[in-house]
């Protein structure tokens, strides 16, 4: 985006037409971070956020077709509509995901609307034997990605195998420590809107998603 050289350690935007991510430098990132704003590109934010009330059966996720126990949901403006992907052997592959399940689980929890669209995702992890309870968080839509290309290196067979859940396991770990709870409808309506990357402008950039 500008012909200043980039660190390891640096942060994304999304092209918004094609999806596709952009690595920028911090004062470029800085340009798009107006979540008001009809814009082409839109800052990643670096926010985690946890829902520890959030409500989803087994039943409510095998009606969203997803075939393995996580995926990625998030809004897509130019589509304008809710959009998943899980991870596979391939990478990140897109779901059909169906209209009326999706909304059932939004009507059970509204918080998810907390999201950004195009630029966080939420990112849930379903019931199973080993978690009576699905997990949710929303997350930056570029460590989805990274997340998913760590799972392709070591996926194995159907559900990924045990080396696939193992390093899950450490990303939720990760996420968990990181993550903020999502506030009630009441603490938002006295607590002054946080910056789009829930960090403070002038603070370092602590991204470090894919290149």
């Amino acid at each position: 985006m500008c012909a200043e050289p980039i660190s390891d350690k640096h942060q994304h935007v999304v092209d918004v037409e094609s999806r596709a991510m952009m690595c920028t430098c911090r004062p470029c990132y800085l340009l798009f971070i107006d979540r008001n704003a009809h814009l082409r590109y839109r800052s990643v934010p670096e926010r985690y956020l946890s829902f520890p009330d959030f409500e989803l059966g087994s039943g409510q996720w095998d009606e969203l077709e997803i075939p393995v126990g996580l995926a990625f949901f998030f809004h897509n403006t130019g589509m304008g509509r809710t959009i998943a992907f899980y991870p596979g052997p391939a990478g990140a592959t897109e779901s059909e995901l169906p209209l009326a399940a999706w909304e059932s689980v939004q009507a059970r929890n509204p918080e998810l609307a907390e999201a950004a669209p195009d630029t966080e995702a939420l990112l849930i992890r379903g019931p199973g034997a080993e978690r009576p309870r699905a997990e949710c968080h929303i997350v930056p839509i570029d460590a989805c990605y990274e997340l998913v290309g760590q799972l392709r290196r070591v996926w194995r067979g159907f559900d990924g195998g045990q080396e696939a859940r193992e390093q899950l396991d450490v990303f939720f770990d990760k996420v968990s420590r990181r993550s903020k709870p999502v506030p009630t409808a009441a603490a938002r309506r006295t607590t002054p809107e946080a910056n789009i990357d829930g960090t403070d402008v002038a603070a370092p950039a602590e991204g470090n998603g894919p290149a």
